[in-house]
């Protein structure tokens, strides 16, 4: 007469043993070669699905509780990681709409100087940034806008715009084109740079 089946007493991993198990499991090199997200997935849907099914419905119980556990420390970490990725881009998008001045120390007459003599040499992309940074600290220092610390391109164009609304789309279309060079890196012309400062010009008398 045949027996009845006899099954091995269950594994019960403590804790420690389960997380030295998923520790030595993501140290294998094959992690180096595949993403790791999907092979931490893979590698919990065949310890929760695998073959190690047995009658004991306690030892089942502390298994699944372990693996719950391990499910739930590794949706912490990517949690954790993906967080730290969105903080990372948004400080990435905050330095590159850095101030318009940064820390540079200079006056509005070097600036002019400084565009005119790009615009001469042919380098137009620095004859707008200087150009229409010559005309904003022009403004800030005759008093028409407030010297704003880490005021961005647009928003000094804005300031201005609400001060001086004749002029205000012109100084806004300058910004935007100052945001497009300076950050989008698109090319510009002679023309472009000569208009920037014709506007410098402009404001200059406006009082």
């Amino acid at each position: 007469m045949t027996g009845a089946p006899r099954w091995d007493p269950p594994l019960e991993p403590t804790p420690a043993e389960a997380r030295d198990l998923l520790q030595d499991e993501l140290l294998r090199p094959e992690y180096r070669e595949s993403d790791l997200l999907q092979r931490i997935r893979d590698w919990l849907a065949e310890r929760l699905t695998g073959p190690t099914r047995t009658p004991d419905a306690g030892g089942f119980a502390v298994a699944q509780s372990i693996a719950s556990w391990v499910v739930l420390i590794v949706l912490v970490l990517v949690l954790a990681w993906l967080l730290s990725r969105a903080r990372w881009s948004r400080s990435e998008q905050a330095a590159r709409r850095r101030a318009l001045f940064g820390e540079e120390v200079v006056s509005a007459a070097d600036l002019r100087r400084r565009a005119e003599r790009a615009l001469a040499e042919g380098r137009h992309g620095d004859a707008v940034v200087d150009g229409y940074r010559a005309l904003a600290l022009r403004q800030i220092e005759v008093g028409v806008i407030e010297d704003v610390p880490g005021a961005t391109a647009g928003e000094v164009a804005r300031a201005l715009a609400a001060e001086l609304p004749a002029r205000g789309a012109e100084v806004l279309g300058v910004a935007h084109h100052f945001d497009e060079v300076m950050y989008g890196e698109r090319p510009t012309d002679a023309d472009r740079a000569r208009g920037v400062l014709a506007l410098d010009d402009v404001l200059a008398g406006v009082r």
